[in-house]
């Protein structure tokens, strides 16, 4: 376990070495302090601690690697992620996991407004509840929420899979609650047990996604764009 303490030791350097051609495979950074891009952009599979909260964009564009937040975390953490694991222990604030395009992001807390907004591909479970317009736009990818969800999920969706174990506040445009099939119980519970996600069963959700009539301009649908 390699250790970096960020009251003695400089983010840009902490960063640096997480970037370099043979990273340690293992890390534990002290301190934090919400430091922002704190682990981001890593291209390889090592495994980081951090010991604290964060600041924007904690594990942003990450590859490969897991990195985990014993805290809370900032304005977009695993914004842009392309794989590997991202795990914030605590809650997360808005645009968690923005654009992301693959890998899993897991939020033991809460998360807040726009949670997976133009989401391209990645899984992100959130134990506790999402804030407003969560997967604006989403594109590809699922977000399993087993908490509440906020005023307009899943405004303008294209193909994201939703998943809501409590109550969504308002569904967005173009949002609506679709037919859980067994194909979908076995992959939300598939999520459920990788996010490590105790107590929650796949009958005690529902399902939301695209009704397709904003692919294409139709005078008759022309108040919801």
């Amino acid at each position: 376990m390699t250790e970096v303490d960020l009251a003695v030791t400089s983010l840009r350097d902490l960063n640096a070495a997480l970037h370099g051609p043979d990273p340690a495979p293992r890390w534990r950074v002290a301190n934090p302090r919400g430091a922002h891009a704190l682990a981001a952009g890593i291209d390889a599979p090592v495994e980081v601690e951090v010991d604290g909260h964060v600041g924007y964009y904690c594990a942003g564009m990450n590859k490969q690697a897991t990195v985990r937040v014993h805290g809370n975390a900032g304005t977009g953490v695993a914004e842009n992620m392309m794989s590997g694991t991202v795990v914030v222990e605590g809650n997360a604030s808005q645009s968690a996991g923005a654009t992301a395009h693959g890998g899993l992001l897991v939020i033991h807390g809460d998360a807040s407004a726009r949670c997976g907004i133009s989401m391209k591909g990645a899984d992100i479970v959130v134990h506790g509840s999402v804030g407003h317009m969560s997967a604006f736009m989403a594109q590809k990818g699922r977000l399993v929420v087993c908490g509440d969800a906020g005023d307009a999920l899943g405004d303008s969706i294209y193909e994201a899979r939703l998943y809501v174990r409590g109550e969504a506040a308002g569904l967005g445009a173009d949002c609506v609650e679709k037919e859980m099939r067994d194909e979908h119980r076995d992959e939300l519970r598939e999520l459920l047990e990788r996010a490590g996600v105790e107590g929650a069963e796949p009958s005690q959700f529902r399902r939301y996604g695209s009704a397709r009539r904003l692919y294409n301009f139709h005078v008759d649908h022309a108040g919801e764009y």
